[in-house]
């Protein structure tokens, strides 16, 4: 699909990591450290630690014998000193900017206050509503987070669009009842027929007069 698309919405949700904030050299040497310090795969831990929360995967990964919960605090806390190299993912800024500031809400599986950090280091503006992993008992690929955030915005999950870029956090829209757009390039089972945009410089969102919000999508690439 090449010539656009265009859907509804009663309010816009984001993933942050990847979708909104580009993070990737600092997830990437954060794991690496932690592989080498254990002696595991760090390759494995990379494809599949995108959009879970920290202690998920290292309660996957940790040899038995050791302290899953420190190093899952220390892992935390090597994210939140290291920002170097984060940006805004292209277009983020703007589109944010455009949106009325009770119609969005970033749902992550990064605890509050890395989200905080990683949204002031790529220079976007925090939401009114955050909803982070200190928020839900279940991580994505559980719905729980983008029902949070659509119950406190007080709109229908199925009335919500959701932005996202990992597999977990597409079955988490999907189940959620949203509407799931991918950013980015990942492809897997979630991604059949969903509209799909290689950055958010592809999409704009207007209010109608009766309040909805108009999001248009200006696809180089194709349905998934």
């Amino acid at each position: 699909m090449t010539a656009g698309a265009e859907l509804t919405a009663e309010s816009l949700l984001f993933d942050m990591d990847g979708t909104l904030v580009d993070s990737t050299p600092v997830v990437e040497r954060t794991w690496r450290r932690f592989a080498r310090r254990l002696g595991l795969d760090a390759e494995e831990i990379l494809a599949t630690a995108h959009g879970r929360r920290t202690g998920e995967t290292v309660a996957r990964f940790v040899p038995a014998g050791v302290d899953a919960e420190a190093e899952t605090a220390r892992l935390v806390a090597e994210e939140i000193a290291d920002t170097e190299g984060i940006v805004a993912v292209p277009g983020a800024r703007e589109l944010l900017a455009s949106l009325p500031k009770d119609r969005w809400a970033v749902v992550t599986s990064a605890s509050r206050e890395l989200a905080i950090r990683r949204m002031g280091a790529a220079g976007l503006p925090l939401p009114r509503l955050l909803v982070s992993a200190d928020d839900v008992t279940r991580g994505k690929p559980d719905p729980e987070g983008y029902l949070t955030a659509a119950r406190r915005l007080r709109v229908r999950p199925g009335a919500t669009l959701v932005f996202e870029d990992a597999e977990a956090g597409l079955l988490a829209a999907a189940a959620s009842g949203a509407t799931p757009v991918v950013v980015g390039g990942h492809t897997g089972p979630s991604t059949g027929g969903l509209i799909r945009v290689s950055d958010l410089r592809e999409v704009s969102a207007t209010v109608t007069p009766r309040g909805i919000l108009r999001v248009g999508f200006a696809l180089t690439g194709a349905m998934s």
